[in-house]
Protein backbone atom coordinates (compact mmCIF):
# COMPACT_ATOMS: atom_id res chain seq x y z
CA UNK A 1 0.00 0.00 0.00
CA UNK A 2 1.32 3.44 -0.94
CA UNK A 3 1.01 6.35 1.47
CA UNK A 4 2.05 9.96 1.04
CA UNK A 5 1.84 13.08 3.10
CA UNK A 6 3.70 15.92 4.77
CA UNK A 7 5.19 15.97 8.25
CA UNK A 8 5.72 19.34 9.92
CA UNK A 9 8.37 19.45 12.62
CA UNK A 10 6.92 21.60 15.40
CA UNK A 11 10.19 22.98 16.73
CA UNK A 12 11.44 24.07 13.29
CA UNK A 13 8.16 24.67 11.39
CA UNK A 14 9.74 22.94 8.39
CA UNK A 15 7.70 20.46 6.37
CA UNK A 16 8.88 17.25 4.76
CA UNK A 17 6.96 15.41 2.05
CA UNK A 18 7.12 11.62 2.09
CA UNK A 19 6.10 8.64 -0.03
CA UNK A 20 6.06 5.18 1.55
CA UNK A 21 5.27 1.71 0.31
CA UNK A 22 4.44 -0.62 3.18
CA UNK A 23 2.97 -4.08 3.53
CA UNK A 24 0.80 -5.90 6.07
CA UNK A 25 3.71 -7.96 7.39
CA UNK A 26 7.41 -7.34 7.90
CA UNK A 27 10.04 -8.72 5.55
CA UNK A 28 13.78 -9.28 5.42
CA UNK A 29 13.77 -6.60 2.68
CA UNK A 30 11.83 -4.11 4.79
CA UNK A 31 13.43 -1.24 6.68
CA UNK A 32 14.77 -2.82 9.89
CA UNK A 33 12.98 -6.01 8.70
CA UNK A 34 9.68 -4.18 9.09
CA UNK A 35 6.79 -3.35 6.78
CA UNK A 36 8.34 -0.39 4.88
CA UNK A 37 9.87 -1.51 1.58
CA UNK A 38 10.22 1.95 -0.03
CA UNK A 39 10.49 5.44 1.44
CA UNK A 40 11.33 8.81 -0.08
CA UNK A 41 11.66 12.08 1.85
CA UNK A 42 11.97 15.61 0.43
CA UNK A 43 11.71 19.07 1.94
CA UNK A 44 8.18 20.38 1.37
CA UNK A 45 7.88 21.95 -2.08
CA UNK A 46 11.36 20.90 -3.25
CA UNK A 47 12.47 18.13 -5.61
CA UNK A 48 15.76 17.15 -3.95
CA UNK A 49 15.72 13.74 -2.25
CA UNK A 50 16.90 13.87 1.36
CA UNK A 51 16.44 10.18 2.14
CA UNK A 52 15.63 7.23 -0.08
CA UNK A 53 15.07 3.61 0.87
CA UNK A 54 14.26 0.91 -1.68
CA UNK A 55 14.85 -2.47 -0.01
CA UNK A 56 18.07 -0.87 1.21
CA UNK A 57 19.33 2.68 1.68
CA UNK A 58 20.00 4.50 -1.58
CA UNK A 59 20.41 7.80 0.28
CA UNK A 60 20.62 7.72 4.08
CA UNK A 61 19.31 10.70 6.07
CA UNK A 62 22.21 13.08 6.70
CA UNK A 63 20.80 15.69 9.10
CA UNK A 64 19.19 15.40 12.51
CA UNK A 65 15.92 16.81 11.14
CA UNK A 66 15.68 14.21 8.36
CA UNK A 67 16.63 11.47 10.84
CA UNK A 68 13.79 12.67 13.07
CA UNK A 69 11.35 12.51 10.14
CA UNK A 70 12.55 8.97 9.36
CA UNK A 71 12.04 7.95 12.99
CA UNK A 72 8.48 9.31 12.97
CA UNK A 73 7.66 7.50 9.73
CA UNK A 74 9.19 4.24 10.93
CA UNK A 75 7.14 4.49 14.13
CA UNK A 76 3.95 5.06 12.13
CA UNK A 77 4.38 2.68 9.18
CA UNK A 78 6.87 -0.01 10.20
Amino acid sequence: MWSKGTIWLADTKVGYDYWIKSFEEGSEFGLAEGRISKMLIRKHGENKDLASYDRGWDLEPATDEVKAVCALLIEKYN
